[in-house]
């Protein structure tokens, strides 16, 4: 900010918030140093010059005074930003979704303009719908290619059998977007709501309690498509902890060079950032038992994450206590003793005993002194 004084004095003395500064600061961003302090004493924001004007005013008026300096610099930044377009879509409230485009200025304002005619004309012929509605409708309309948006599209909707057949309001999951409610699921599927249905039924057999699907596995080293649906429906986003990205790589956990194989156990879903950080140096991943699929991570600073498969509709979050892996090694335990005998009158001063055997030993022993008592 010692570019630009004025805009860093308005700042502190309430003329201008943060937004409207950042605002300007943004502007000349692609400006010298020298025309960036010129820009900033002819707008002079700490004058008050700027009060009354919106934020879209405060735009235009530092885009002006910056195009003025330096035009070239100005017209390279937006041709740059061109290349930056996109389109992202967000999880909203309610089963709905923010649908995001990034586009040139004027490829974005001729599609609000043409969805607008579309809606007003529709309004003008009688259609109840609100014009936001009808330009929403005509948006996946025209995108799609069909009125309801869903025909040819695979959504791949989860769900268990009770809520498909009998009603049960246990939530089903929508790649892409999350948890969704039974009712809505069901709906979905019914000619009502979507007038040619292409339904088709995948079965998924997972184990009882747990919620783990079942493994496939291929001798390829590119994932089939049957493994490559199998791994996205029980990773469902990114499986690197504390990353909820949509998934874009199915990666080997062991890699295919270190002798890894083409399997369910072997695979899991990763978002393209995660994927390209595990191959650099320092990064390990090693499957582990749980309940569910599992692997542990570790970084090149030794720190280690595990990361468990989300629990498919109809599954607890957390399984059973009966149901948790156990470790099949014995636990030892030290005791010592003074002149203690077993039951063959062997003599033993300590060392090693399983726990189990060291428990019953000590039962053994208490219920031996109650038995004196007794006597």
């Amino acid at each position: 900010m010692t570019e630009m004084p004025h805009t860093l004095t308005a700042l502190e003395t309430g003329n201008l918030n943060e937004w409207r500064a950042t605002l300007l600061v943004r502007e000349t961003a692609c400006l010298t140093a020298a025309d960036r302090a010129g820009v900033d004493e002819e707008m002079a924001a700490d004058t008050g010059a700027l009060a009354g004007a919106g934020d879209r005013g405060l735009i235009a008026a530092a885009r002006t005074a910056a195009y003025r300096r330096d035009p070239r610099s100005v017209t390279d930044r937006a041709a740059h930003a061109a290349t930056d377009r996109h389109v992202s879509l967000r999880p909203a409230p309610d089963t709905m979704t923010c649908l995001t485009a990034l586009l040139p200025v004027a490829q974005g304002v001729a599609v609000y303009n043409a969805l607008t005619r579309h809606a007003d004309s529709c309004r003008s012929a009688g259609d109840p719908r609100t014009r936001g509605q009808a330009m929403a409708d005509a948006l996946v309309e025209r995108t799609t290619g069909t009125p309801g948006g869903i025909a040819g599209i695979e959504l791949q909707l989860i769900m268990t059998d009770r809520t498909l057949l009998q009603a049960d309001s246990e939530p089903a999951r929508l790649p892409g977007y999350g948890t969704v409610p039974a009712g809505w699921a069901r709906k979905i599927l019914t000619p009502d709501e979507n007038p040619a249905p292409d339904i088709r039924l995948r079965r998924l057999y997972t184990r009882p309690g747990t919620g783990d699907l079942v493994g496939m596995d291929s001798r390829a080293r590119i994932f089939p498509a049957g493994l490559r649906r199998f791994i996205q429906t029980r990773d469902d986003t990114c499986r690197t902890p504390y990353c909820d990205a949509p998934i874009r790589h199915l990666d080997h956990i062991i890699p295919w060079h270190h002798g890894g194989q083409t399997t369910g156990t072997n695979g899991a879903g990763l978002c393209e950032a995660c994927n390209h950080t595990k191959e650099t140096p320092g990064w390990n991943a090693q499957p582990r038992p749980g309940p569910r699929h599992t692997f542990l991570l570790t970084t090149p600073t030794g720190h280690t994450y595990p990361s468990t498969a989300p629990p498919l509709p109809g599954t607890p979050f957390r399984p059973p206590a009966s149901d948790q892996p156990r470790s099949r090694q014995p636990h030892l335990i030290t005791y010592r003793a003074k002149g203690a005998q077993d039951s063959q009158g062997r003599r033993h001063h300590g060392g090693l005993m399983p726990a189990d055997r060291w428990l019953a030993a000590c039962r053994l022993s208490r219920t031996c002194q109650r038995a004196r008592a007794l006597v």
